[in-house]
């Protein structure tokens, strides 16, 4: 039997894990220090139809991201899994020159010609967003589309796990690359997945690697409402707030981008403040929720917020920045394949780890 190491355990970690579990003949383990971790601390939008990046290579991995939803949503269903971690209830796009709708809204027609999970698009007038989230104002008009989704990070990386019922180690460990192998914590492994986002340089630069992963906090904000936001569709404006909403009147707010912190995971609460101040006249009936709490973690990004995986020797993936839980569960199934030598829709070339995962040639 072969014995798989995953070091990592959010969204890429996990979906490999869950992918490789389903496979007779692996015998896997999960490592994590459960600190910082960016999929616990996220609550994901999945719309990536509206992006204007001109990276085409991003937007394909984006937009089979969220196609790949379906089908991890069917397999999860099938292995006895609740989905309660993910809703297709929508999205709201917020403009303040409300003239680019028409333009973002032309780009999402031709866009679902391949990308029928788009779903219904129309440009609605404040009267008509308020049938679908009420209270929502300081707009004239926006643009809807019915197949955007949210997901609760953490919620999804639980039955991820849940599902594979993997052996789950919950420590910070070390690599040690072996002639044939690798050795983490004195036990001996045939391959191994680097899944350890903004933390990838720990690992591999003791190694002798040079990795351009930094890292880039993420704060965010949960209110508690009286009534029940299920089917309200996740409002996306221009800057950093976002509300996104859940069942039983959950609200999150947020989140910063905040680049050179390192990796400090204390709440600033300036930062939070400023996101609902800004919030607030677009839904006024935050002021009167409850906070219930925040929420912090440490995305991964690189130079170009490209993301990346392959091999280096090892098998890594880190780059997702802000988009982890759209790209993350498709990077993760096709690590799963990579170890397994199946067939990948994206093509390992277009998102070349040796771009930021380099040897360090010695003098």
């Amino acid at each position: 039997m072969k014995k798989v190491a995953i070091i990592g355990a959010g969204i890429v970690g996990a979906t490999a894990a869950y992918y490789l579990s389903k496979e007779s003949d692996l015998e896997v383990t999960v490592f994590d220090h459960g600190q910082g971790q960016a999929t616990k601390a996220a609550a994901g939008i999945i719309s990536p139809w509206f992006s204007k990046r001109r990276n085409k290579a991003w937007y394909k991995m984006a937009r089979l991201g969220a196609d790949f939803y379906v089908d991890l949503l069917a397999d999860l269903e099938k292995s006895g899994q609740e989905i309660d971690f993910y809703q297709r209830s929508g999205v709201f796009l917020l403009k303040k020159d409300e003239t680019k709708l028409e333009e973002l809204y032309q780009l999402a027609l031709q866009r679902r010609e391949e990308s029928p999970l788009i779903g219904q698009l129309a440009i609605l007038d404040q009267a008509s967003a308020n049938e679908l989230f009420p209270g929502l104002q300081g707009f004239d008009r926006l643009l809807y589309a019915s197949g955007g989704a949210r997901v609760d990070g953490q919620l999804l990386v639980t039955r991820l796990l849940e599902a594979s019922q993997v052996k789950l180690v919950k420590e910070k460990v070390t690599l040690i690359p072996l002639a044939s192998g690798h050795q983490i914590d004195e036990e001996v492994f045939d391959q191994v997945i680097l899944a350890t986002g903004a933390w990838l340089g720990h690992l591999l630069e003791p190694l002798g690697y040079e990795v351009d992963v930094r890292p880039q906090k993420g704060q965010l904000r949960d209110y508690q409402l009286a009534q029940d936001m299920e089917a309200y569709p996740v409002v996306m404006p221009e800057g950093e707030w976002d509300l996104i909403p859940f069942a039983g009147g959950k609200l999150s707010l947020g989140a910063t981008h905040e680049n050179d912190m390192g990796f400090d995971l204390t709440v600033d609460e300036t930062l939070l403040q400023q996101m609902e101040e800004a919030a607030l006249p677009h839904y006024p009936t935050l002021a009167e929720a409850k906070s219930s709490g925040e929420r912090v973690g440490i995305r991964a990004y690189t130079r170009d917020f490209s993301p990346f995986f392959g091999q280096v020797p090892e098998l890594a993936a880190s780059g997702l920045g802000s988009s982890g839980l759209t790209t993350g569960p498709i990077i993760g199934y096709h690590l799963a394949q990579l170890i397994q030598d199946k067939e990948l829709t994206l093509d390992p070339l277009n998102y070349p780890i040796e771009n930021y995962v380099k040897r360090v040639k010695s003098e």
